[in-house]
């Protein structure tokens, strides 16, 4: 199985999924490490990626997804999926690939993003972020609606709960 955490930038999608891989014993990878170069500078430009800067990021994950499905590996992926498409290209529509949504209000993740250090997304990429997100559907992921005060083992014991 493949789990996908999925939100805009600041919507927790590395430390939940880095939390839900220790609690299932799996790997934890992050999308962010497969982005080019040049997408990284342009992020952090607070720039937004096109989805032609984002086809071979995209393509790559797809592999690796394939890959993973292949060879039974269980793997957790903090992945922003903004994108009905995108989802859709990452997946397959496999039935064991299982996405999950990280949803929470522009002004709680503008906050998050502004008190964040070390990564190359800021808070000036947050609005095109909310632009371009398509919401999930609730038969398309499962929705996991972000609380200032929900601490990260209660929304891992929810996802796990929901899968």
């Amino acid at each position: 199985m493949i789990i996908i955490v999925l939100g805009v930038a600041g919507s927790g999608k590395s430390t939940i999924a880095k939390a839900l891989a220790d609690a299932n014993h799996c790997q934890y990878i992050d999308a962010d490490d497969f982005h080019s170069d040049a997408n990284k500078a342009k992020i952090s430009e607070g720039k937004p990626l096109t989805d032609e800067d984002r086809r071979p990021w995209l393509e790559t994950l797809h592999a690796l997804i394939r890959h993973w499905l292949d060879t039974n590996q269980t793997t957790v992926l903090a992945c922003s999926a903004l994108k009905y498409r995108y989802r859709l290209a990452l997946s397959d529509n496999d039935p064991a690939v299982k996405f999950v949504y990280l949803k929470g209000s522009y002004a709680l993740i503008a906050k998050r993003l502004r008190e964040r250090q070390a990564h190359f997304a800021k808070v000036d990429l947050l609005k095109s972020q909310f632009e371009t997100l398509e919401e999930p559907t609730p038969d398309e992921a499962i929705q996991i609606d972000i609380d200032i005060e929900t601490d990260v083992d209660s929304i891992v014991r929810d996802i796990n709960a929901a899968i």
